[in-house]
């Protein structure tokens, strides 16, 4: 999936499979879900891209470490108006883990209010 909000051409994460929890109440308590399209990290094969709106207009992205996953669930994929599909998950995350929020946005010049 190539969008013009990114700066580098991102490609899609191939989901490994994680065990099923044996009680879903349990994990709740000690995990946060994220959900988005997940996508290999450009540079470190230990982190993971979840980007929770991969058509919107507000590219942000979430960037965890892939031992923080304990659990992830397949969604329904979404489509764009051109068509193309792209894969959505939800990622049990153990709670107290370290994430990145990234939410890119152009620099320009403010404009002067005299």
């Amino acid at each position: 999936m190539a969008t013009k909000n990114f700066p580098q051409e991102v490609r899609k994460f191939e989901i490994e499979a994680y065990e099923r929890p044996k009680n879903l109440k349990e994990l709740k308590k000690t995990h946060v879900p994220f959900s988005g399209s997940p996508l290999k990290h450009p540079h470190d094969p230990k982190k993971v891209i979840l980007v929770p709106d991969p058509y919107g207009s507000s590219p942000f992205y979430y960037e965890f470490t892939s031992n923080d996953i304990s659990f992830v669930e397949k969604l329904p994929s979404i489509v764009n108006l051109e068509g193309e599909t792209t894969p959505m998950v939800r990622f049990w995350l153990k709670k107290m883990s370290r994430g990145i929020v990234c939410t890119p946005f152009l620099v320009e010049e403010t404009k002067n209010f005299e």
